[in-house]
């Protein structure tokens, strides 16, 4: 088969690495794509966004089947559009987007067919979401509700930072998808990620990972687009796990179909688990990043059978397995991400890597510059995953691994994993 992946940051380069090891693919196309891909993969550069130049490049290459990696074409209706051309696509509808693409919307469903999450308010005017914030205080968060690139979500702790996280979204930051706002009840717990495969009637979750979403240790500084992960997170116990499938994954889809809008592609649940059990914070209409990165390396099932059986409608006939071993996910970040960045920093290292068993690095934002070095060109550089049969030997592999390479400004979180290490000391 030839694959068409489309996308060009770590989501995608994992995507690309573990399709390519599919006995059904003898060649993936990448567009964009970035310096790591490119060593794997035949990039081509059409935007992500683009959707009129993506249409052509699947036909000019008889692509077999294309998958989506971002947000924003999915958002756009890319899938819609594919199919109405008889090409065959992963992802969800343009309508059944809406879960990540509207927040609101995600709560009108989730309030409909009774999935646990935040309680909130929708406003529209600042003045009278001014007014609410200070009628009720205390802890909340505030998000916008369009796309934001993970950093429109402000937890506030009083009601002068939730009054500053409006002031910000006022000034236009976010454009449009700031012009409707939603004010939400803070939920106390720890955070967890399950993605899940669906076809539109069944739904599989994968293996649970959690995000580290601030920039700084400790779980401080502004959110951002994820800082590392790791996988398995074992706060999703067996028993959360079965109420987040009973409870969030297959209420969502039965409602979406429901609705007249079946969800087909990947279901990502941002959870926080609450006293009362597991809360959906956020939907996301793919693969999370860096999740994605923690997840798919652990999968021992041929990645292309599930995403196959979601196009086809037969992923109630797929079994998973799934590797034993652990995995640590550690983003490194050009300096002032996620506010404003230098690019162009040469990156030093990587060599280094391919020597080292159990790690691989993908690449999240880099060129190759005119000189033919490996670049910086985005906020979040590279994603480097280690591999090992205790999350402490991981933890330590991957850290090891992250010392090997260096740009100017670069940084890292230095506290990915240490919460699972609470939880299992052995594990």
């Amino acid at each position: 088969m030839k694959i068409l992946v489309i996308g060009g940051g770590g989501r995608e380069h994992v995507i690309t690495w573990k399709i390519l090891k599919s006995r059904w693919v003898n060649k993936v196309y990448c567009a964009p794509g970035n310096a790591g891909i490119r060593e794997i993969a035949e990039c081509i550069p059409v935007n992500a966004n683009d959707i009129d130049g993506l249409i052509d490049l699947a036909r000019e290459k008889n692509i077999d089947l294309t998958i989506v990696g971002p947000e924003d074409p999915l958002a756009m209706g890319i899938v819609d559009r594919f199919e109405e051309e008889g090409l065959k696509i992963f992802g969800p509808s343009k309508a059944a987007a809406q879960l990540e693409s509207s927040k609101s919307f995600a709560k009108d469903i989730m309030k409909k067919y009774g999935v646990p999450t935040a309680k909130s308010k929708v406003f529209t005017d600042m003045k009278k979401a001014r007014r609410y914030v200070k009628e009720t205080g205390g802890p909340m968060v505030i998000k916008v509700d369009g796309l934001a690139a993970g950093k429109g979500a402000f937890p506030c702790d009083d009601e002068i930072q939730a009054l500053d996280a409006l002031n910000e979204i006022e000034k236009g930051k976010f454009k449009e998808a700031g012009t409707k706002i939603l004010v939400e009840e803070y939920l106390f717990g720890e955070e967890a990620s399950i993605l899940a495969f669906s076809d539109g009637k069944n739904v599989i979750p994968l293996e649970s990972a959690q995000d580290h979403k601030r920039a700084f240790d400790n779980d401080e500084g502004p959110n951002t687009g994820g800082m590392g992960a790791y996988s398995p997170a074992p706060v999703v116990t067996e028993d959360i796990a079965s109420r987040v499938y009973d409870e969030i994954l297959l209420p969502t889809i039965n409602g979406m179909a429901a609705e007249g809008m079946p969800y087909k592609g990947i279901l990502y649940a941002g959870l926080i688990i609450t006293e009362q059990g597991p809360k959906v914070i956020e939907f996301n209409c793919r693969f999370g990043d860096p999740e994605a990165q923690a997840v798919i390396p652990r999968m021992a099932t041929d990645f292309l059978k599930p995403i196959i059986a979601c196009c086809d409608g037969t992923l109630d006939k797929v079994k998973f397995r799934w590797s034993k071993n652990k995995c640590v996910c550690v983003v490194q970040a050009s300096g002032g991400y996620p506010g404003s960045y230098d690019k162009g920093k040469i990156i030093n290292g990587l060599n280094k890597l391919e020597k080292m068993d159990n790690v691989v690095c993908f690449h999240a934002g880099t060129r190759i510059s005119d000189e033919g070095d490996i670049v910086t060109s985005g906020g979040r550089v590279l994603g480097i995953c280690g591999m090992g049969t205790t999350i402490k030997e991981t933890i330590t592999l991957t850290y090891k691994a992250v010392k090997k390479v260096d740009f100017e400004k670069c940084f890292y979180r230095k506290d990915i994993g240490k919460k699972a290490t609470f939880h299992l000391d052995g594990m």
